[in-house]
């Protein structure tokens, strides 16, 4: 398959400065920016991966009506926390 040419990219001088004094050794600019590339298209996909998860997951949360209310889900966790002060404070911290 052929390569091809990812967009210029305009930087102001002291950021190109900044960036070529990060190479590492025997890297060039040209690798440097796939590889950024490369990484951001990464943790586009995972995100996007998490939200359609996420989705589907209140979908049916929603279809199976078995979801706890937040209030329920709130005051369990606030049960714990003042739980969790009390033994603190029994301790003497």
């Amino acid at each position: 398959m052929k390569t091809a040419t990812l967009p210029p990219v305009r930087v102001a001088p002291d950021f190109r400065q900044e960036l070529e004094g990060v190479l590492e050794e025997g890297e060039t600019l040209s690798q440097f920016v796939e590889s950024a590339v490369r990484s951001v298209v990464e943790k586009r996909k995972h995100q996007a991966e998490f939200v359609r998860r996420g989705i589907a997951a209140i979908q049916e949360t929603q279809r199976t009506g078995s979801g706890i209310p937040a209030e329920q889900v709130v005051a369990r966790l606030e049960a714990k926390l003042n739980t969790a002060r009390q033994v603190k404070a029994r301790r003497g911290g």
